[in-house]
């Protein structure tokens, strides 16, 4: 009887757990047996790993083999248990030496040659196992650069089986990764042309400081208006103006685009803020994420510090929308089935657009003027529930200019690049003053916080208040209006914000149909 002991990572939502595969050979009819809550693809590895071994040239034990997953309670799928599956079983065979084992991680997926294929969840995996004490992680090729973004790491990159047979014998010391590529020059293009330039939107000058202000504090926006407004291409260009992911952010959203099998192999990490832009027809599950046994994230997780933007809105399905109510709130999303439960996160930045009617005539300069009756336009735009658009800070509604509105706007209106440093230097501010708290805009912080440590004069609050008192705010949307307040007092440079900033507030949160 002969027993050796390999380390792997089991991936469940973003989040790495460290998994003992152990390969224990004894005498009786050749046979391998997979214990330990292993899904399909798990069971099929055992040819996957029978034939790599034996068409990298080494021997297959003719032996009774059970290779058992611990701890057995956790649900393991997917194909990068395989390395460390046949590590463990070659260490059992004395082909490599056991003790070579226990200083690493092993993770990637066996072709029949031998070949290691790269896999999903590395990023979170190679963090599962720096916290669990186990600094050496082995991976494929194609996953080098990925798994050399978690500082302190000591990662080794193979190309097949017979590699990494040679490096647990200590004959063969794989190159280093090759410096992971970022998407720098990606960002300075979505800088510059690729998402178009806010100057672009002529004649809303109402529009591009709704969007400014919602990249300045990471708010919320509904634009409401006929087509042509300029309400896609305001919200195409949203994303150039948010500034670069930090070191901590951008590992966040690269963990998450691994798991989802996003991440490109010439750039593993990711800095640009991303931007999603679904079809009407997505489901719940494809915005919120789905699965049975293995969870992936869905599009709101992977707009996570970036742009969810979902055009017509109210053709979207009810349950499609109020399925983002929660993460608008925690910026979490938490799916739960019958054997596994994951956590994503989810803290984007949502944009609707929506027409004034089904017709789309309504507000438009057109010679036809809209026939809807009142109750099917009150039925359209019911689509978008009272709960959902009581989380939306900004709600603004746009009219199609006149040609005269378009050349005049054109000399005022600030491009991209000016918005952006506008936005950069208020999220500075904002920094500055949330320095030493969880929160890292203005859109983040708690009511109760705000209220508390950052509570403003009663004469400076009394418009929002008199709005709570008449019943044009909720509890929610007084917070939010003073959270946008901070946001305009940011954007202006000043320490607090004012009567002026409030009334814009207000303004920007409530829709002249309100009013």
């Amino acid at each position: 009887m002969a027993l050796a002991r390999a380390f792997s990572v089991a991936v469940v939502g973003v989040h790495g757990h460290l998994v003992e595969v152990e390969a224990d050979l004894a005498n009786g009819l050749p046979a391998i047996t997979l214990v330990g809550l292993p899904d399909t693809s798990l069971h099929e590895a055992r040819d996957r790993i029978r034939a790599a071994i034996v068409n990298s040239g080494q021997h297959w034990p003719s032996q009774r083999i059970t290779v058992g997953l611990f701890p057995a309670t956790l649900p393991k799928s997917g194909s990068g248990f395989d390395v460390a599956m046949a590590a463990a079983i070659l260490g059992a065979a004395a082909t490599v030496p056991p003790a070579a084992l226990r200083s690493r991680v092993l993770l990637g997926e066996l072709a029949l040659d031998g070949r290691l294929r790269p896999v999903r969840g590395v990023l979170p995996a190679t963090v599962a196992a720096l916290d669990a004490g186990i600094e050496r992680v082995v991976v494929p090729e194609a996953n080098g650069p990925e798994a050399a973004l978690v500082p302190g790491a000591v990662v080794e990159p193979v190309k097949d089986l017979d590699c990494l047979v040679r490096l647990l014998r200590g004959e063969y010391e794989p190159d280093p990764p090759a410096a992971a590529a970022t998407d720098a020059a990606r960002s300075a293009a979505a800088a510059g042309g690729e998402l178009g330039d806010l100057a672009d939107v002529a004649g809303q000058p109402r529009g591009r400081l709704a969007v400014e202000v919602a990249a300045a504090g990471g708010h919320h926006l509904l634009m409401q208006g006929p087509p042509g407004s300029g309400k896609t291409m305001l919200a195409e260009r949203l994303p150039g103006l948010l500034p670069a992911l930090d070191t901590e952010a951008a590992l966040e959203v690269t963990a998450v685009h691994s798991v989802a099998g996003l991440l490109p192999e010439d750039c593993p990490l990711v800095l640009r803020p991303p931007y999603r832009s679904p079809h009407h027809s997505a489901t719940p599950a494809a915005l919120v994420g789905a699965g049975s046994t293995v969870l992936r994230p869905g599009l709101a997780s992977q707009a996570h510090r970036g742009v969810l933007f979902l055009d017509e809105a109210p053709e979207f399905s009810r349950p499609t929308l109020d399925a983002l109510r929660q993460p608008l709130e925690s910026g979490v999303i938490e799916l739960a089935r019958a054997r596994v439960s994951a956590r994503f996160p989810a803290r984007f930045l949502l944009v609707l657009a929506a027409n004034p009617c089904p017709c789309a005539r309504a507000g438009a300069a057109t010679a036809r003027a809209c026939e809807c009756p009142s109750l099917v336009r009150r039925r359209y735009l019911s689509r978008l529930s009272g709960p959902l658009l009581d989380r939306v800070d900004l709600q603004v509604e746009l009219a199609t200019p006149s040609r005269a509105e378009l050349r005049a706007d054109a000399r005022y209106a600030d491009t991209s690049a000016v918005a952006a440093e506008r936005v950069e230097a208020a999220r500075a501010a904002t920094a500055a003053r949330l320095a030493g708290t969880p929160w890292r805009t203005n859109a983040e912080i708690p009511g109760a916080a705000l209220r508390r440590t950052w509570a403003l004069p009663a004469k400076v609050t009394r418009p929002a208040d008199l709005a709570f008192e008449s019943g044009q705010l909720t509890a929610r949307g007084l917070d939010r209006v003073l959270r946008v307040a901070w946001t305009l007092a940011d954007l202006a440079g000043l320490p607090a914000p004012g009567l002026a900033q409030i009334g814009m507030a207000l303004d920007l949160r409530l829709p002249g149909r309100q009013r």
